[in-house]
């Protein structure tokens, strides 16, 4: 094999020294959620100027004296984003000591910390350039949407990462109307993640005492911008819903060997899809806020999971093959799919 090509063998997912690099990658992946949980929780208390617009330092010092509830809330995200920074440079150092030249888990851990160093430099751009906390001008936005899209691709890094570690088929540049179909819908999930992430910010800024106050606000003329693309959000969100459960049954009739992932892809959706009325009935309370994210992170992994088993080869018998786990359950059989012996 050239040795541009991405490898793997089925013999890495057995080997001590990749299930232990497994279990860090497995680390890496949970802390940045939950460093990405924190973030939200941050904005969500307008607690991002709490360091002031220092950084990396917070206030002018190391480690803040006589701190308020909000210093201290920007502060613990700081320190988690390093520790969650470490541990993608671990999971780099480690995959190159780990695994062969041209390994799938190589690039997957270099990607990994490419965005992990731009997730950096963009939250730094946000406290220095201070769109945090009360700024409601338009650029604000735009670094909201950055962030939420680097985000996205460093969660997919470490997804492929965690999956490629475990045995999970390299990508191939050749792809099929099931892939094609499931690319449309992690363009669309990005897109629901940046509307999304506008109305939370609306929310934040604006909040409405009532639901009928917030809905007359979302169509009202003299409404901030932000109030006036929530209503966005839930039109864009239906439409992608719509399209991934339409996805996820062409791809699972193409491929039954995918049938599971599929079902899970599309059980998040619908469990996403409850949430997001829930938060808007509730008048996005700050915990329902952090619930509605965590799942739009579990379908984005999901999604990311389930299109890159597409891109692996198919089994020679649809009927007789075997579906894979799904990926959330676990261990070393993140990804590979077991053979059952024909009937």
């Amino acid at each position: 094999m050239s040795q541009g090509r991405l490898v793997l063998g089925a013999k890495d997912a057995e080997d001590p020294q990749a299930r232990r690099f497994r279990r860090v990658a497995w680390a890496t992946l949970v802390v940045t959620l939950g460093v990405i949980l924190w973030g939200a929780y941050v904005r969500a208390t307008s607690s991002g100027a709490g360091c002031g617009s220092h950084w990396p330092t917070c206030n002018g010092e190391v480690i803040p004296r006589a701190a308020s509830a909000k210093t201290l809330i920007e502060f613990t995200h700081r320190v988690t984003s390093g520790i969650a920074f470490l541990l993608t440079l671990i999971q780099l150092v480690w995959s190159f000591r780990a695994f062969p030249r041209a390994h799938a888990v190589r690039r997957g851990a270099a990607a990994s910390m490419f965005f992990m160093v731009t997730e950096a430099a963009v939250g730094a751009g946000l406290v220095l350039f201070e769109r945090v906390a009360g700024d409601t001008s338009i650029a604000r936005a735009y670094w909201m949407s950055a962030h939420l899209i680097n985000t996205f691709l460093l969660v997919a890094s470490m997804t492929l990462t965690v999956l490629w570690a475990s045995g999970g088929p390299a990508p191939r540049r050749s792809s099929g109307a099931p892939t094609n179909v499931l690319a449309g819908g992690l363009v669309g999930v990005v897109l629901v993640g940046v509307t999304g992430a506008i109305a939370a910010l609306g929310d934040t800024l604006f909040p409405a005492k009532t639901l009928s106050e917030g809905l007359a606000a979302d169509v009202s003329q003299a409404a901030h911008v932000f109030v006036q693309l929530r209503v966005y959000h839930p039109i864009v969100a239906g439409v992608v819903a719509a399209y991934l459960l339409f996805a996820t049954g062409f791809v699972a009739s193409q491929r039954p060997d995918l049938l599971k992932p599929a079902r899970l892809v599309s059980a998040l959706v619908i469990m996403q899809i409850g949430a997001g009325f829930l938060n808007l009935f509730l008048l996005a309370p700050v915990a329902m806020q952090l619930v509605h994210l965590l799942l739009a992170d579990l379908v984005w992994m999901a999604l990311v999971v389930l299109t890159a088993w597409s891109l692996g080869e198919a089994p020679a018998s649809a009927s007789s093959a075997a579906t894979p786990l799904p990926w959330s359950g676990l261990s070393d059989e993140f990804a590979r799919p077991k053979e059952t012996p024909p009937r």
